[in-house]
């Protein structure tokens, strides 16, 4: 491992014209041991503004508050909306740590490109993102099962009704401590296939990191609670490929049809959302050499003969949010497809997962930017 020190003072312009307006009226921390995803913020906010003649204002730090938006505001009428999602980790030695924010960045830019909203620069907006939480670093967990959510958001706030790009734009970040995403924390999930709702397609957005795309799932997903499911899995096409898991990436740990032991993971072909855990599995599986690890089309037609032949030894999905979430069982075509999650062999699911949260943790040093303190920015 290499690594690199940066004072915390090296900022070029943009984040150097940062401004900070701290709360007067800090809120109380919340109980690190119920935390909900998603519902509880720190004291503040970080807001940019971008106008088509002016271009990118001074980065704006202040307390946490509602937005003011016009009635007509693009967002609201035509989706011109994305966001991002990234994590902070107190580590061992009560630093504050980034996992792979420049990933973030790089998916953040490709999805408002297609948005038709204005380009950023990524590297001053990281360091934006750091000052941030060094103001709020006191909301960060004191746990190694809880983290602080980091949602960059990026609005067209053209005050028009007129479909067409933005002249006017609102980038801001807010920040949410968090526990597990899900409400049975590590316990296998139970998945509804079915091709009656599809989440994306080829020559859509399925790539991109826009509201447009979960919105346009939630009603999918309660109708895959009411078969008694906790997410949907998203299948394409006429031979059901198999996408995406509810909000996350898909990895089947099997025997190919070769008699290889495979990891496999849907290809990025436009349907599929480039997701930053997806990418450090692949790396991590490929750097460690036990098994073939690909990126391959899969169907439920693959998947069930695979499971009859007893070749199937894991299935998971990955995301930010839950880093690695095994799945227990598939509801297809009126029939319970169990997945093998505790059967003798290499639990990889868990491997993953205790990886990952070392290296989020810095036990193992890879792929994180420190916040606070000094900071570490590691080459592979």
């Amino acid at each position: 491992m290499f690594i690199m020190t940066i004072h915390l003072n090296c900022y070029s312009s943009q984040a150097a014209d940062l401004i900070i307006e701290r709360s007067q009226t800090p809120k109380a921390r919340p109980d690190q041991t119920n935390l909900v995803f998603g519902t509880v913020f720190t004291d503040h906010m970080l807001t940019i503004e971008w106008t088509s003649t002016g271009g990118w204002e001074e980065p704006h730090i202040k307390p946490f508050d509602n937005l003011s938006l016009h009635p007509a505001c693009s967002a609201m009428h035509y989706a011109v909306q994305l966001f991002e999602g990234m994590k902070a980790y107190r580590d061992a030695d009560d630093k504050v740590r980034l996992f792979r924010p420049m990933l973030n960045m790089n998916r953040m830019a490709k999805s408002a490109q297609r948005a038709c909203l204005p380009a950023f620069d990524k590297a001053e907006l990281v360091e934006c993102i750091k000052k941030l939480i060094q103001l709020d670093q006191e909301w960060v967990p004191k746990s190694n099962s809880a983290s602080l959510y980091i949602r960059p958001t990026f609005l067209g706030t053209e005050p028009s009704l007129g479909v067409k790009k933005p002249s006017r734009a609102l980038l801001y970040v807010i920040l949410s401590p968090v526990g597990s995403y899900f409400s049975t924390g590590a316990k296998p999930v139970s998945l509804w296939a079915d091709s009656k709702y599809v989440r994306a397609w080829k020559g859509g957005t399925g790539d991109c990191k826009m509201g447009g795309n979960y919105g346009a799932s939630i009603y999918a997903q309660y109708e895959a609670v009411d078969y008694g499911c906790q997410q949907v899995l998203w299948l394409y096409g006429d031979d059901h490929q198999i996408t995406e898991v509810g909000t996350m990436n898909v990895f089947l740990f099997w025997t190919n049809e070769e008699g290889e032991e495979e990891l496999s993971t849907p290809p990025l072909d436009g349907v599929i959302l480039p997701g930053i855990t997806r990418q450090s599995i692949l790396e991590l599986t490929r750097k460690w050499g036990e098994f073939k690890v690909c990126e391959r089309h899969l169907t439920m037609a693959d998947l069930c003969c695979a499971l009859k032949e007893r070749r199937v030894k894991e299935m998971f999905g990955s995301g930010t949010a839950c880093v690695v979430s095994p799945v227990g069982r598939i509801l297809y075509q009126g029939e319970n497809l169990h997945i093998p999650c505790q059967e003798d062999g290499p639990q990889l699911a868990s491997r993953l997962m205790k990886e990952l949260t070392d290296i989020q943790l810095c036990w193992a040093g890879l792929w994180v930017l420190c916040v606070c303190r000094y900071l570490v920015w590691p080459y592979r």
